[in-house]
């Protein structure tokens, strides 16, 4: 019995971890993170969140990247460049951008 009381703690304690993790959509809106041209997102915010959602989400973008490079036989950095500028030209107003002098602009 105590064991599964246990159990059931570790549960809800996990869901609640997931559920309160920070979303890339919670951080855009935030202005914690921003689009760039090279096809990844970038941390505004410098916070552990922050960063470790950044990985993440680069880490999911690069294995994209890789299959459809691989599919279509061109180079992977030629995916990305063509992936960012996409994702740059659909930010919605209010969401950061990295232009191409690295400065951020606010669509």
């Amino acid at each position: 019995m105590k064991k599964r009381v246990v159990m059931a703690l570790l549960a809800m304690s996990l869901l609640s971890t997931t559920a309160q993790a920070l979303t890339l959509e919670e951080a855009r809106i935030q202005g914690r993170v921003g689009e760039t041209l090279t096809g990844y997102v970038a941390a505004i915010s410098k916070d552990k969140e922050t960063l470790a959602l950044v990985d993440r989400i680069n880490k999911a973008r690069t294995e994209s990247y890789q299959q459809l490079a691989d599919r279509n036989n061109i180079p992977v950095d030629d995916v990305a460049k063509m992936a960012g500028q996409k994702l740059v030209e659909r930010a919605k107003p209010g969401d950061y951008v990295q232009g191409i002098n690295g400065k951020w602009l606010k669509k």
